[in-house]
């Protein structure tokens, strides 16, 4: 059985996404993997923070006759154990982080906003109750601005009627 350490496709249309396998050299492209050692993503904005590796079990492949394909030798190179882009790796793996991590506090700030318990559709039924009510009451207090004072029916039998000495 020969063995090729290659990209298996992952991910969606649009939006690849691909793990770096050892496999069998007569498996399909996405079949069955014997080790997945690492990923790839394309679509991370920092070119050094694409691909992960395991470069312990890969050095372990290649040492027993593993073959890599084109684009894996060229990011084992680059980012195996002994990768000559490991420091650039680690420090655009540092700026993505802590993008990723204000995005995280950002999302858990909403999180914690949000009632317990409730979907967003009670939760957007509750407040479009909320804003019913507000409309009301500023409908009623803009009525009674409008409306003339009435004297109360007390009063105004008093000021009917001539005083009696």
């Amino acid at each position: 059985m020969a063995v090729r350490i290659r990209l298996k496709k992952m991910g969606r249309k649009a939006r690849p996404f691909f793990r770096v396998c050892a496999m069998n050299q007569q498996s399909p492209r996405d079949g069955r993997a014997i080790e997945e050692l690492g990923t790839y993503d394309p679509m991370v904005p920092e070119t050094d923070a694409r691909a992960i590796l395991n470069g312990e079990r890969i050095t372990y492949w290649l040492s027993v006759g593993a073959q890599p394909s084109q684009k894996v030798s060229t990011l084992i190179k680059k980012y195996g154990k002994d990768g000559t882009h490991l420091d650039a790796q680690k420090e655009a793996l540092d700026r993505l982080g802590s993008r990723r991590s204000r995005a995280i506090s950002r999302a858990m700030d909403a999180v914690k906003d949000a009632p317990k318990g409730k979907t967003p559709a009670e939760i957007a039924a509750e407040a479009q109750a909320a804003a019913a009510e507000a409309q009301a009451a500023a409908e009623a207090a803009a009525a009674a601005a409008q409306a003339p004072a009435e004297t109360p029916p007390a009063e105004e039998a008093a000021a009917t009627e001539p005083a009696a000495e």
